[in-house]
């Protein structure tokens, strides 16, 4: 389900114009990147929270030139489900949709 597909729902249940519902969901978007940048992580009751995740400091490789990067401490953003979104999810009876490999396109 794309984003498209969310507002097109939302607005069919509820009758409120698709760009109404567009600017509200992007606003709210919008706002989860700000408190997230700003270090304060977004709570969403019943539905879970957005948080940082801190990733420590490593070397890594840079393969082609075959030589060790230094990789300094960074904050990378996630979600963690509520405990009913988790559960409800793993009780839900749904097929699996497998992606056959001659489906997939490739990145260049």
């Amino acid at each position: 389900m794309r984003k498209a597909d969310i507002v097109g729902c939302i607005a069919e249940k509820t009758g409120i114009p698709k760009v109404d519902i567009l600017v509200t969901l992007e606003t709210f978007f919008k706002e989860v990147k700000i408190s997230l940048e700003d270090g304060e992580p977004v709570y969403v009751r019943g539905f879970g929270s957005f948080i940082l995740k801190k990733r420590a400091a490593k070397i890594g490789r840079n393969i082609k030139k075959n030589i060790a990067v230094n990789i300094p401490e960074h904050f990378i953003p996630a979600f963690k489900p509520a405990k009913e979104f988790l559960h409800s999810v793993k009780d839900s009876k749904h097929e699996f949709f497998d992606i056959e490999e001659s489906e997939l396109v490739p990145v260049l």
